[in-house]
């Protein structure tokens, strides 16, 4: 039987939207769009290259519950209410997965709340064994 279990990051939004930051199916982790909110504290930045940054972290958290990492993601997938928010997020994007390579989508779509300015989600298989 193939495992599949929730890992939940304690965002407000997981409960009341009903949702799992990831789910782990086998060997495929799916992280869910995932936002700049420090969701310890449930609060966002501002400025769009801090939360591209707080994104990341959150993933990477997430990554790691699941039993892999960043070097694992195979799909991500940007998402963003204003496209010329995207160059600036670049840097911290290419230092994340310029190694990797994973294949990539820009998207220009409207998000949850006006506050969030990027949200990214990841596809990432766990190395066998």
């Amino acid at each position: 039987m193939t495992e599949r279990r929730a890992i939940l990051s304690g965002s407000v939004f997981e409960e009341q939207i009903g949702y799992a930051r990831a789910v782990v199916d086998g060997d495929w982790v799916h992280v869910s769009g995932t936002t700049g909110f420090d969701y310890t504290a449930m609060t966002i930045s501002d400025d769009v290259v801090e939360q591209a940054e707080q994104c990341l972290r959150n993933i990477g958290a997430a990554l790691a519950e699941a039993g892999c990492a960043f070097a694992d993601v195979v799909r991500v997938r940007y998402l963003l209410p204003d496209r010329a928010d995207f160059e600036p997020c670049w840097p911290v994007l290419r230092a994340c997965f310029g190694d990797i390579r994973p294949a990539a989508t820009m998207m220009e779509c409207g998000l949850a709340d006006l506050r969030m300015k990027i949200e990214i989600e990841v596809y990432a298989r766990r190395a066998a064994g």
